[in-house]
């Protein structure tokens, strides 16, 4: 099974993400890590991506692909995987399709207002020596705008001030709004309100899961 998680910055797909890998053991997949791990290793991949990355520009798709192409050929994606902000594009959704066909595909979108994403974003604070995430809503430090691990002070991303996200919003509606219609299309497409507590949008989405997997074994029982 393929499940992508969809939804705009700071909606959660990567709380999420993480608890659907617990409870099934589908590990996550995070493009943005692949890429930054192949820059790293100085790979022929990562040098086509740091390219990019160095001339102010995305990095291609077909570089993307090569490197998510990698990853989901692994032994411990065999059974499923979850993709979390990717694809992000219909050419990026095609070729998924392509290069890995005959899994069954589960696409998660996670709903939440602007202002919300806005108000959520703008909480949230960085560690700058440990990389600790804390929001001053949901997570916030023990200590007043100090990280719980070492004690630096907190401090908040530019890409997380107001003016700045709604920008981001702005792009990831106009881009998103195409790849969403294409899955309803398909009818794979399930929205989950995200803006519920943590746990019960969990459960929301366990729900779904549960009844594609229990799909999947009743067509392996009769075929």
């Amino acid at each position: 099974m393929r499940i992508i998680l969809m939804g705009p910055p700071g909606s959660g797909k990567g709380t999420q993400a993480s608890r659907v890998e617990e409870r099934y053991g589908f590990p996550v997949i995070s493009t943005g890590n692949l890429i930054r791990r192949e820059v790293q290793e100085g790979s022929e991949l990562g040098k086509k991506a740091r390219n990019s990355m160095n001339a102010g520009r995305l990095v291609n798709d077909q570089v993307v692909l090569e490197i998510l192409k990698k990853r989901i050929f692994s032994t411990d994606c065999k059974k499923g995987y979850v993709l979390d902000g990717f694809p992000r594009n219909m050419n990026q959704a095609k070729k998924l399709e392509e290069i890995h066909p005959g899994h069954k595909e589960v696409v998660l979108g996670l709903h939440v207002s602007d202002e919300t994403v806005v108000q959520l974003l703008g909480a949230r604070r960085i560690c700058p020596k440990d990389g600790s995430v804390y929001n001053l809503y949901t997570s916030s430090p023990l200590k007043d705008r100090k990280c719980d691990i070492c004690g630096e002070e907190l401090v908040q991303r530019k890409d997380d001030k107001p003016q700045v996200v709604r920008e981001r919003l702005k792009v990831y509606h106009e881009k998103i709004e195409t790849l969403i219609n294409y899955y309803k299309n398909k009818g794979i497409y399930y929205k989950i309100n995200g803006e519920k507590d943590i746990k019960d949008v969990s459960k929301d989405i366990f729900s779904v899961l549960d009844k594609e997997l229990s799909k999947i074994k009743k067509f392996e029982m009769t075929s």
